[in-house]
């Protein structure tokens, strides 16, 4: 009989059974799918650039004044003339002018510097061709910039001899031409007297 101590023992040790055996294994992502569908998939549908220039959005010019232009040329070439002979010019001492139509409460108001004269030109020392195109230029800026009522000085024509105050003369026919003047008259003593005028322009 042999003796207990004889016998192999059973080993104490227990082989484990994988724990995970017999249970489905895990899959992994196919790659079956590339990286360009799976990145069109997520931001849908685009349009094609066919370039790969930027749209500039380009700020368009500043209107050309044409019309201004245009007008300022016509004034300058038929209204301004020598050769034009109202059938009642002014030949007093007195400057005095007024559209027809135009209320004479305007006129009375004009003749006592009741407007707020807003620029002045002085013609002393120019001649005549020299003084109408001062008074073409500063009657259209007059004009452009809103102002109403002018003073232009063309003096007494004491320096002219026996000519007699040539630029009032000149004056009287030019300011006449012109259809934005609605009225002009000889100065207040104080603004001048007859050695100036108050001219009315439209608005």
């Amino acid at each position: 009989m042999e003796s207990d101590l004889e016998r192999p023992r059973a080993s104490a040790v227990t082989i484990l059974e994988p724990l995970f055996q017999g249970s489905p294994t895990m899959t992994e992502p196919s790659n079956d799918t590339d990286d360009s569908t799976l990145f069109r998939e997520a931001i849908g549908d685009v349009t094609p650039v066919t370039h790969d220039r930027a749209a500039i959005q380009k700020t368009p010019p500043k209107p050309i004044p044409v019309q201004r232009a245009l007008d300022e040329a016509r004034v300058m070439r038929d209204a301004l003339s020598d050769d034009f002979h109202p059938v009642e010019l002014e030949t007093g001492e007195e400057l005095v002018f007024a559209r027809p139509g135009l209320q004479h409460t305007v006129l009375r108001k004009l003749r006592r510097g009741q407007f707020c004269v807003g620029a002045e030109l002085d013609l002393h020392g120019m001649t005549s061709q020299i003084a109408r195109q001062h008074v073409h230029r500063f009657l259209n800026d007059a004009r452009h910039t809103g102002i109403r009522c002018v003073r232009v000085i063309h003096g007494k024509g004491h320096g002219s001899s026996n000519k007699g105050p040539v630029l009032k003369v000149k004056l009287n026919t030019w300011l006449r031409q012109r259809h934005d003047v609605l009225a002009f008259c000889s100065a207040r003593p104080q603004d001048g007297g007859t050695g100036a005028a108050y001219v009315l322009l439209k608005r």
